[in-house]
């Protein structure tokens, strides 16, 4: 029985090492709001709502052993600290990106707010450009794990860019239609794309453990979340 207790107390212990260190100073509270409904990240150039009330302030960061601290994963640890406080808006005010040198993780500071109505929050999926004859494409990197791994980014047959790390560009690509974006070094990642004149696309890329260099990630991402990384994000390149 002891052994057993032991057991879930060390697996509970591992469990909460795992997650990133979540600080949160509460000024106000309405009733939680049900874990399905929408809550609007704003990244950090993005203005808040004028008639939006402020409930608190959170800091997810580092641990000291984080792993489970992927954008995704802070940004919905970010809304369900929201969640409990009534707070429909989350507007980031800091975004650490992982470095080599430094934490693995993403870090972010942000105000809990709660708007009148998130209906003018939403974006459409694409961002429409007006009067071009070509699309976006925002390609981003960010620094960690696989920091000396490059590697070629392809659109169909043509090379458009060489993907590092610690980087972003945007390019503006005439071709229009059904697509591939694809990228290879021990093997290959690819994600179709419908490019359309006049809409922006993000592009998340990276680098998964492989058997010898690593294996490329390439990931398309909405147009709120990526925006959001894009515009908080500070590459080297710049």
């Amino acid at each position: 029985m002891k052994k057993i207790k032991g057991l879930i107390f060390l697996t509970i212990l591992i469990m909460v090492a795992c997650s990133p260190k979540i600080s949160t100073k509460v000024t106000k509270s309405y009733p939680a709001l049900d874990y399905n409904q929408e809550v609007i990240i704003l990244g950090v150039q993005q203005e808040e709502p004028k008639d939006a009330e402020l409930l608190g302030e959170i800091k997810i960061g580092d641990s000291g052993f984080s792993t489970k601290c992927s954008y995704e994963t802070v940004i919905e640890n970010a809304k369900l600290e929201a969640r409990k406080i009534g707070g429909n808006v989350v507007k980031l005010t800091q975004h650490k990106t992982p470095s080599v040198m430094g934490s693995s993780c993403h870090r972010i500071a942000a105000r809990i707010l709660k708007a009148k109505s998130i209906e003018a929050l939403r974006d459409n999926q694409e961002e429409l450009v007006l009067n071009v004859d070509y699309a976006l494409l925002h390609i981003y990197r960010y620094g960690g794990m696989g920091s000396l791994v490059g590697y070629n980014l392809y659109l169909g047959d043509s090379i458009i860019c060489r993907v590092k790390n610690n980087f972003k560009t945007t390019l503006q690509i005439k071709k229009d239609g059904l697509n591939t974006l694809w990228a290879k070094t021990e093997s290959k990642a690819e994600v179709p794309i419908d490019l359309k004149p006049g809409k922006q696309y993000y592009l998340r890329c990276g680098i998964n453990m492989g058997a010898l260099v690593g294996r490329p990630l390439l990931e398309l991402v909405d147009s709120r979340t990526g925006k959001a990384e894009f515009d908080a994000f500070k590459a080297k390149n710049q």
